[in-house]
């Protein structure tokens, strides 16, 4: 085994299915434009992540991390129109052996499809229990130090909540769809997202609400100062596909009627 090479990527057991990925669009309300897609896990005629992720065994989490992330980006330069589009890629820390040595794969799939390092952005699920918050913030300090972008999803439905913040800072958070959920109609949830908002200003965090289903949702969110949007309201992930992303809103909550997102 070559010194270089991630020891768990090397022993891990080789994958016994075959996959590929869909995306969905994350939606940049104050310019009026797609900001990036995020790459979603299917099986290979479309099926759904669960398909796929309960075929994973322990003894392949090392593998299967590697392989998510090639598949991405390799899908990734084939379908994005131009290098100003995030690729936000999910990653499982506790299945990072090393974080330089299993960036290896990573940046070699960055190499050969010419896709730029600055485009990709490492998402990590809070609701993924941390044993080590060493190791995380290990993982997070490499993937800054190569130029990549650093996010924490499902932010306030997880183990750590606030305390992750504490120990480190990712470049942006996604704020749980539990959270989203009916935020018009909710007073609780809007207080709790105005002290989220406030917490990200003060240490540099950019807020990005994921699973956005209705106008009334979007135009709350837009008012509270959120800009990065991505759910239904915009567009389905599209399997092997970047989607159409249509909006229908009006009023001055949303200030678009009727607009198409550009990718470009």
């Amino acid at each position: 085994m070559s010194a270089t090479a991630c020891p768990g990527c090397q022993t891990s057991k080789p994958l016994d299915f075959n996959f590929s990925m869909a995306f969905q669009p994350i939606i940049d309300a104050k310019a009026g434009r797609v900001w990036g897609y995020e790459a979603l896990v299917r099986g290979e005629a479309g099926e759904g992540a669960y398909s796929i992720l309960s075929r994973v065994s322990n003894e392949q989490k090392y593998r299967f991390d590697q392989a998510c992330r090639v598949k991405a980006i390799d899908l990734a330069a084939r379908l994005f129109p131009g290098p100003d589009l995030q690729l936000s890629i999910n990653f499982l820390p506790n299945a990072v052996y090393e974080p330089a040595a299993c960036l290896r794969a990573t940046l070699a799939a960055a190499r050969k499809s010419q896709f730029p390092l600055q485009s990709i952005m490492f998402e990590f699920t809070e609701s993924e229990e941390m044993t080590d918050i060493g190791h995380l913030q290990r993982i997070i300090a490499e993937y800054r130090k190569m130029g990549f972008i650093t996010a924490l999803d499902d932010f306030g439905a997880g183990y750590a909540g606030l305390g992750l913040l504490a120990d480190f800072q990712p470049d942006l958070i996604k704020i749980d769809m539990k959270l989203v959920r009916d935020i018009d109609a909710s007073h609780s949830r809007q207080v709790i997202l105005s002290a989220i908002l406030y917490v990200a200003r003060e240490l540099g965090i950019t807020v990005l609400a994921e699973g956005v289903e209705t106008e009334a949702e979007f135009g709350a969110l837009k008012a509270a100062g959120v800009t990065l949007f991505q759910g239904y309201y915009f567009a389905k992930p599209a399997f092997e596909a970047l989607p159409a992303v249509q909006v229908s809103a009006a009023g001055n909550a949303a200030e678009i009627s009727r607009a198409v997102f550009a990718t470009a």
